[in-house]
């Protein structure tokens, strides 16, 4: 029943990181790209201490040093996502970032010494070509630009890696406190070294973040943290490549984009994938039978 309470709570993560595509790029044409980062950060730490603000009296050393290495490694995927993104195509950027559906278990192996699961393992590779499908475009060729969304990728790995390492001995909602108090820290540093604090906002851009903030942001990773409780790195990041499935129906729905059979094609060897992961504890206990 837990496993199912973590992949839905991951489901909903997905969704929300979908929509977020359509609103991110609404928010970019007012502010730039680190305003966004921190206008969702530092509203997104705002809301989780007014809701959970009386678990900061009981915050441990270990809650509050791992909550800031989840913040730190969280906007520096951000931050190279972002910065990436200045130099490569959307398509090629959110390809390379969902690349670490297949990080994920190298670090589990490389860090860990974990044994590498085979569905989980297979799981991943579906996805990323189901991902491929989804968002590459024309010909494949490396920059600058490229080299920085697969540093972004590694990040997310690691993000989603030590957030399922974390949660195991840890309060969610207090990692979660810390993580983004630490993201938005690093934002506002950031903007204020810049000299890009922003000191009027558009009706558009301020509704933008606010969604941001509340639901790519506090809902979706609280769902994330919490749901990593339940369930593995691997596939966690496999049901949160989703993200570049719901983003594609949302874009179709939304921005009227042209659906082709090469999506159609994608999102189903996601799909696929998702299937092979959920699948493998029903195949395991029917081969232990069938040898019994």
């Amino acid at each position: 029943m837990k496993q199912y309470i973590g992949d839905g709570l991951l489901l909903i993560t997905a969704i929300v990181w979908g929509s977020g595509f359509v609103v991110t790029a609404i928010a970019l044409e007012y502010l730039s790209a680190y305003q966004v980062m921190a206008g969702r950060f530092v509203l997104a730490a705002i809301i989780l201490i007014l809701l959970f603000g009386k678990r900061l009296k009981t915050l441990s050393k270990q809650v509050v040093w791992k909550g800031a290495i989840l913040g730190t490694i969280l906007y520096i995927g951000f931050a190279l996502q972002t910065v990436g993104l200045e130099y490569t195509t959307p398509s090629k950027n959110a390809f390379l970032t969902a690349v670490n559906v297949v990080i994920v278990p190298l670090i589990a192996y490389l860090v860990y010494k974990r044994k590498v699961d085979r569905f989980e393992t297979t799981g991943s590779l579906i996805a990323i070509i189901g991902i491929g499908l989804l968002s590459l475009q024309g010909s494949f060729t490396i920059n600058i630009g490229d080299l920085l969304s697969l540093a972004c990728a590694v990040a997310f790995a690691f993000d989603i890696f030590y957030t399922n390492h974390f949660v195991k001995k840890e309060d969610a909602i207090s990692l979660t406190i810390i993580q983004f108090i630490t993201a938005a820290f690093i934002s506002v540093v950031v903007i204020t070294i810049q000299g890009d604090i922003p000191t009027s906002m558009e009706k558009e851009a301020a509704y933008s973040i606010i969604y941001l903030a509340i639901f790519s942001t506090t809902i979706a990773y609280l769902c994330q943290n919490i749901a990593f409780t339940y369930t593995t790195a691997t596939k966690g990041a496999i049901i949160l490549s989703l993200e570049s499935f719901f983003g594609m129906v949302l874009s179709v729905l939304i921005l009227h984009e042209v659906l082709t059979v090469r999506m159609i094609v994608g999102a189903a060897f996601i799909m696929m994938a998702i299937f092979i992961t959920e699948l493998k504890p029903n195949l395991h206990k029917k081969r232990i039978l069938r040898n019994s």
